[in-house]
């Protein structure tokens, strides 16, 4: 009878031989090109074998040396075996010379090799071929955390939310002496926290770094959207002495980069009335409720403005119709009693579409701000801008390796398997995945105010193939980044995970790194 083992790695080898994968041992696949492993189910992608000088014009591989992989951490991740595995070490080098781009197009392969792993694989992984890594050159910014102690933030939540926030929360605001202001509201249907809760929670967050402070209403009973426009009040009557910026904003507003924030608010004066923030990236949005900064993207009001705004706020509470929402109250504050108008920021998102939102994150856009991840399809924001610990403003920045293969980094790996990427594929324009609400009448289609230039949709599978992050973690001084192309129910296809392990030449990381994650 031949050993459980044997049968195992026989049924393992029969299937993989199925996928286009031929194997003489499992143990001792022959890594193959990710390009061709993973643009087809047969493992030629339908066209004929290659010719001589279209090899010769590939990208070039790199030889490799034997290392050892440790992919133990896999136990704790939910894959469907056989699974196709590659992995990749990528070394970002700072040059004062850099600048983010859109996008930068590197001959390299990222992923010269993969293989296929068994359910019962040997948590260390012996690799005959390694290849080097990978250098990435990146602009030159500070590591350290930014001082934004002349910024005051408000938030108006319920503890239940705020304990689901706070992790995401301490990505952006840990270590940057910026104040923040939180409102716990009770919903009708809940006992309010107590007065210890309510300490309890100040504590923890400050001891992690942020410069928590914990209210409750202005006035018992009062409704969310009051106690949304209310937070104006609470932050001017609690402001320093250095406070130049306030911002209302939602428990699920993310910031991906305090230091372009900053970079943002420094081109204007404080000391003038500016009301700053973003409309609506659906145009449906604008049209029905105005031109006015939305509250998902954060409201910054100068303190100028916010002077203004203490002075006139009871008279703003008393007039203000009681259906209005927390960002209308403070847009018909402001139309109602100064002559300022909305500052429109693109960069900062309500996000307001729906559906995929793969062209937002595909862009090469660093968003200023981001909202809505808690939404039916969440986004793990804090791990996909985890690598920014090693890489600065690289979150969402695009790489292109090869003929064939886009990072769009913390967010997903593209493969064009038709040629797109040489048929002249715009990405200087975002890819329109996403749904979009049209306004009767309107000539705007619905995003085209917001998210232009955008290009139509590509097929996924077929014209497009993605990878999305599934999750990221601080391992050893880097960052290791896993994506994850689910092989379809009821076929053949293996899952594929393509694995990244970021690091700094010098081996350093910022001071974020030190939570867990």
């Amino acid at each position: 009878m031949f050993p459980r083992k044997s049968i195992l790695v026989f049924a393992c080898a029969v299937l993989l031989s199925a996928l286009g994968l031929t194997l003489h041992r499992i143990e001792q696949s022959k890594p193959g090109y990710l390009g061709d492993l993973v643009h087809s189910k047969s493992g030629t992608n339908g066209q004929p074998p290659k010719s001589k000088e279209a090899i010769k014009q590939e990208p070039k591989k790199h030889p490799g040396e034997r290392c050892s992989k440790n992919i133990e951490w896999l136990a704790s991740v939910n894959l469907n075996y056989p699974v196709h595995y590659a992995e990749r070490d990528i070394v970002v080098r700072p040059t004062a010379s850099t600048k983010r781009k859109s996008l930068t197009n590197l001959s390299e392969i990222l992923f010269p090799q993969a293989r296929a792993l068994l359910p019962d694989q040997n948590p260390l992984l012996e690799l005959d071929d390694c290849p080097p890594p990978l250098v990435l050159e990146i602009p030159d910014t500070p590591t350290t955390p930014v001082n934004a102690s002349h910024m005051h933030f408000g938030i108006a939540t319920t503890m239940q939310r705020l304990e689901e926030s706070t992790p995401y929360i301490a990505r952006w605001l840990r270590d940057t002496r910026a104040k923040l202001f939180i409102v716990i509201i009770t919903p009708e249907e809940d006992v309010p926290s107590t007065s210890q809760e309510i300490a309890l929670k100040q504590a923890e967050m400050r001891k992690q770094g942020m410069d928590a402070t914990l209210l409750r209403p202005l006035k018992e009973g009062e409704s969310y959207t009051e106690t949304y426009f209310s937070l104006a009040k609470i932050m001017y009557t609690h402001r320093t002495d250095e406070a130049s910026w306030f911002v209302l904003m939602d428990d699920d507003t993310f910031f991906p980069s305090m230091r372009a924030l900053l970079a943002m608010l420094d081109k204007y004066d404080p000391a003038r009335e500016y009301w700053i923030g973003a409309v609506s990236e659906m145009w449906w949005s604008v049209a029905r409720y105005g031109m006015m900064a939305f509250g998902g993207a954060g409201i910054f009001l100068s303190r100028a403005l916010a002077t203004v705004i203490d002075q006139v706020y009871d008279v703003c509470t008393t007039e203000m119709h009681p259906a209005a929402g927390g960002d209308e109250r403070v847009m018909r504050c402001i139309y109602g009693h100064t002559e300022t108008k909305l500052t429109n920021e693109p960069d900062l998102h309500q996000m307001d579409i729906f559906g995929d939102l793969s062209g937002v994150y595909e862009s090469g856009r660093l968003p200023l701000s981001l909202h809505h991840w808690k939404g039916n399809a969440a986004y793990p924001v804090d791990l996909m801008s985890l690598v920014v610990d090693i890489c600065g403003e690289c979150f969402l920045q695009r790489w292109q390796f090869g003929d064939d293969t886009v990072l769009s980094n913390g967010y997903s790996i593209a493969v064009y398997p038709k040629g797109e990427l040489a048929n002249g594929l715009d990405f200087s324009k975002a890819e329109e995945t996403w749904d979009s609400r049209t306004v009767e009448e309107s000539v705007n289609p619905g995003t085209a105010h917001s998210m232009s230039p955008a290009r139509p949709r590509l097929d996924l599978d077929t014209q497009k193939i993605q990878y999305h992050l599934l999750e990221s973690a601080l391992v050893n001084g880097a960052v290791r980044q896993s994506y994850l192309h689910k092989g379809q129910e009821g076929t053949h296809e293996a899952d594929t995970l393509l694995v990244l392990y970021w690091r700094k030449e010098d081996g350093s990381v910022t001071q974020n790194s030190t939570q867990a994650v």
